[in-house]
């Protein structure tokens, strides 16, 4: 089953954003006429995620997942990937996963596609959500934040270990560039609240925060995945998360990086990403 397409027109190039509540909720396009912005991976069909159950192995197949209540660690991208969600109509869907239930509204006016979270479960749950989209774009892509936010390279240089660092450094890898392979991968949260990816002429801009009257940490993960991994087989990928938290592994997340549900057992969060055509000045 396949979720309807919402569109945005505006002043900006229209995009429009497919989902499979099926199948995880997975954001299956993010796309302008002119092109697609969601990765899919060549080596795993999209139809390998209809056989999957609560616990078994993340299965890989690209585009954009909502991994909740973590990124990764015992419950590698969460618990919610791999249940089919309920659809409520008009761009709203929901899934629960344990004591805590997930809804998602999407709707897209004026060229930007808006996302609506509410998170409801035990008062003061800790959690990490984050939308995790794997991007399809070219080597000379780069990525783009406001200054020189702290960064956190995590799972390196040993698994498990926590790197502070200053964006865009990623101990001795650039972050916000990409290049061809290089045999390198690193996972890094950015502390920052919006992000621009850059690809030829086409710019993909993202803003995310905490609705009024809820106080939660926000930051970026940056997967940048250049042949670097799996060990038994490695590929390229390149993911963007817009996050609720600061950090990637519940289990490890001190208090202050977690989220938490307010005492009425709730938090909202929202995501906007839009998409436009870079100007390019003509000599005289």
């Amino acid at each position: 089953m396949t979720g309807p397409v919402v569109a945005a027109s505006g002043t900006q190039r229209p995009l429009r954003v497919r989902t499979d509540p099926a199948l995880g909720g997975r954001w299956t396009s993010l796309a302008t006429p002119e092109r697609e912005w969601l990765w899919r991976n060549p080596r795993i069909p999209a139809a390998a995620r209809a056989g999957v159950r609560p616990g078994d192995p993340f299965v890989d197949a690209g585009g954009g997942e909502e991994c909740l209540p973590t990124i990764n660690g015992p419950s590698d991208h969460g618990e919610i990937w791999s249940r089919p969600w309920a659809v409520d109509g008009d761009g709203a869907a929901r899934v629960q996963a344990g004591d805590l239930t997930l809804s998602r509204s999407l709707r897209a006016d004026d060229g930007t596609v808006r996302a609506r979270y509410t998170i409801d479960g035990p008062p003061g749950a800790g959690l990490l959500h984050a939308v995790h989209l794997l991007l399809d774009v070219g080597p000379g892509a780069r990525l783009e934040v406001p200054g020189r936010p702290d960064t956190l390279l995590v799972e390196w240089p040993e698994p498990g270990a926590i790197t502070p660092t200053t964006w865009p450094d990623g101990g001795g890898v650039p972050l916000d560039v990409l290049g061809p392979d290089d045999g390198t991968a690193r996972c890094a949260v950015v502390a920052t609240d919006r992000l621009d990816v850059v690809d030829g002429a086409d710019r993909l801009s993202l803003h995310w925060g905490v609705e009024a009257g809820y106080a939660a940490p926000v930051s970026l993960v940056v997967w940048r995945n250049l042949g670097g991994w799996p060990d038994d087989g490695p590929y390229r990928s390149v993911g963007v998360e817009p996050m609720l938290g600061a950090e990637t592994n519940l289990d490890r997340a001190a208090s202050d990086r977690q989220a938490r549900l307010d005492e009425r057992g709730r938090l909202t969060w929202w995501l906007t990403v839009s998409a436009s055509h870079i100007a390019r000045n003509l000599p005289l």
